[in-house]
């Protein structure tokens, strides 16, 4: 199963995509869509659908896991998550791909055992499940892969 996983965001959209076969993980590739503060929002959402728009139509996933929005400490960047949520929910729509949503409470849950593990607690087990040392620089991007990974967990 190819599983494109998905951070949202309005300044950066992390996304991954893990194949699942046979109890294995093989992270495909991963990288992030980063739109530029000084343009409107409507400018950064156009981007952002575009951009996914071309992942999805290169990449082909079996179905979408993103980052359900469950709270949020900056109130300031809730609505501009949520819009982007929306682009985003529409593209995978567009392209007749099932998603799944998770709270980063549940990411956390399935990955470590405990839905208040640390960033760095989930990255580690991101490298133990994918069995690598290495992995992309952003959390967005890393998060992404996490998402991934809860939701093939989520299918068995």
């Amino acid at each position: 199963m190819r599983i494109l996983g998905i951070d949202p965001g309005m300044a950066i959209v992390g996304y991954s995509l893990v194949d699942y076969v046979n109890d294995k993980y093989l992270l495909e590739t991963s990288g992030s869509i980063q739109t530029d503060k000084s343009e409107t929002d409507s400018e950064r959402l156009l981007e952002i659908f575009n951009d996914l728009s071309s992942i999805c139509e290169t990449l082909n996933p079996d179905c979408a896991a993103i980052e359900k929005l469950y709270f949020f400490k900056n109130q300031k960047t809730i609505i501009p998550v949520a819009e982007a949520r929306g682009v985003i929910m529409t593209v995978l729509q567009k392209y007749n791909i099932p998603s799944y949503e998770y709270t980063p409470i549940e990411v956390k849950q399935v990955l470590t055992g405990y839905g208040r593990a640390t960033k760095k607690e989930v990255e580690q087990m991101v490298k133990i499940t994918l069995e690598k040392d290495d992995l992309p620089k952003l959390d967005d991007t890393i998060d992404s892969i996490a998402i991934a990974i809860c939701h093939s967990r989520n299918l068995r």
